[in-house]
């Protein structure tokens, strides 16, 4: 029964293996920062996540303990790849791109990060 866990961790590292270096790959091929986004976020995430989990079943059930040490960097991992991929995709629209040259949003606001007209952006507090 031990051997048959051996191969499911091993499963789990080879795969996480690939993801991580797919991720790792495509943030240097990759041109565009939009499709970029995708490598840190996704893939990497994805390989990072197979290694916990390999960790998970292996002092689960070869060591006969758990650790709650993988189980709090998943949740940190899952809160921080969502805000990565804000920041690059927030950075890109800021850098390339003008209200005017954005798609539609599909309502009759403008898009969040351009919400603030360039003639408003003085706040109230400081307007004296």
């Amino acid at each position: 029964m031990e051997q048959i866990w051996e191969i499911v961790i091993a499963f789990f590292l080879i795969v996480s293996g690939v993801f991580g270096f797919v991720g790792s790959f495509g943030m240097i091929k990759l041109k565009d920062p939009m499709s970029r986004l995708h490598a840190p976020t996704k893939a990497t995430t994805l390989g990072v996540g197979g290694v916990l989990i390999a960790s998970i079943l292996h002092s689960l059930m070869l060591e006969d303990h758990i650790s709650l040490h993988e189980l709090l960097i998943t949740l940190f991992l899952f809160l921080t790849a969502p805000v990565t991929a804000l920041f690059i995709a927030k950075w890109h629209i800021h850098r390339h791109e003008t209200p005017e040259t954005l798609p539609p949003t599909g309502g009759d606001g403008r898009w969040a990060t351009h919400a603030v007209a360039p003639d408003d952006d003085t706040p109230e507090h400081t307007a004296n």
